[in-house]
């Protein structure tokens, strides 16, 4: 096994470094160091290795969300995650002189608010709302009081959730975000305040078949029954790990979004999902195996079908998570 190294802290938008290029930089300014030397060499894993899904080399009892947005809103995201949607303000990553990573925690996982939408490789298209077409189009956050949340949005200057009430009994309004992005607030009896017990992403996919083998065979998640989603219009094909679930569905706009958000694994060996990724062929690797300068980091950014990223990061004993983690 590779000597583990590396935490989560970025996502998608990369241009791919040519054969001369040793660093490649994330919009948000992040180095990246890419390393011939980091890959498993032929032969030294098994076929039984190999053949395994991801789920195996987790660490973390959740996968965190990356939101990206223009720079100029980062006051009004911070204000809308943190103030009206009450979700835990955490320390910052310091990504640059001038650049900040912003990190809200839910449950055991994190959404990760990154200002900046640059990179070749990345589209950001969200209008026309989770209907607009493929890409992380929605996410899905469960509060116990539906009183308590309209409050905090008012109180925060945002128009408070318009609620529905589903069959279950439970509550349901759809909001948007300061940068136009769809986020269900969902109220649910013995549900844990702030979104604590997790959290729901919506993904839309052009082809279900492929995105479900995907997830269920290749990252290898909890394959549940689908289920009807009456506000939304839509049934979601959930697929979860402990606190997160991705919930697919068929996309019915032509739009493309691939950069606004995406998912992030913590695991223990990244040079094996590397490894595992190669093994399958036709999984698109984003950016190669690289390490994440000052941060004790090593990272492999793949693609699901649709292009969403699916970003896998080994945290070292010197990163930031691994010391919190100790204390």
């Amino acid at each position: 096994m590779k000597k583990a190294i590396m935490a989560a802290m970025l996502m998608g938008g990369l241009v791919a470094p040519s054969a001369a290029q040793q660093t490649v930089t994330t919009p948000e300014g992040a180095v990246l160091n890419v390393d011939s030397n980091l890959p498993y060499k032929p032969g030294e894993l098994t076929a039984e290795q190999l053949a395994t899904p991801t789920r195996s080399l987790f660490s973390q009892d959740s996968m965190n969300v990356f939101r990206r947005f223009e720079a100029g809103l980062t006051e009004q995201m911070v204000k809308f995650y943190v103030d009206a949607l009450a979700l835990r303000s955490l320390n910052p990553v310091q990504l640059t002189a001038s650049q900040q990573m912003i990190l809200t925690g839910v449950g055991s996982g994190q959404i990760k608010l990154a200002a900046g939408q640059q990179g070749a490789s990345r589209k950001y298209d969200l209008s026309g709302g989770y209907a607009g077409g493929t890409g992380i189009r929605f996410l899905e956050l469960t509060y116990p009081d539906r009183e308590v949340v309209a409050q905090r949005f008012a109180a925060a200057g945002f128009a408070q959730p318009q609620f529905a009430q589903r069959q279950d009994g439970s509550w349901e309004a759809i909001v948007k975000d300061p940068g136009g992005f769809d986020v269900v607030v969902r109220i649910k009896t013995g549900a844990k305040d702030h979104s604590n017990d997790g959290v729901g992403v919506g993904i839309a996919v052009s082809d279900l078949a492929k995105s479900r083998a995907f997830y269920r065979e290749f990252v290898g998640l909890d394959e549940l029954e689908p289920v009807e989603a009456p506000l939304l219009g839509l049934t979601l094909y959930p697929y979860r790990h402990k606190e997160t679930t991705l919930m697919l569905y068929e996309a019915k706009g032509t739009g493309v979004d691939n950069g606004s958000a995406g998912i992030q694994y913590v695991v223990t060996d990244a040079p094996m999902v590397d490894a595992k990724a190669k093994s399958r062929g036709g999984i698109a690797v984003e950016q190669p195996l690289n390490k994440l300068t000052g941060f004790d980091l090593v990272t492999v950014w793949l693609n699901d079908p649709d292009g969403v990223t699916n970003y896998f990061a080994q945290v070292g004993p010197s990163s930031r998570t691994a010391r919190e983690r100790a204390n």
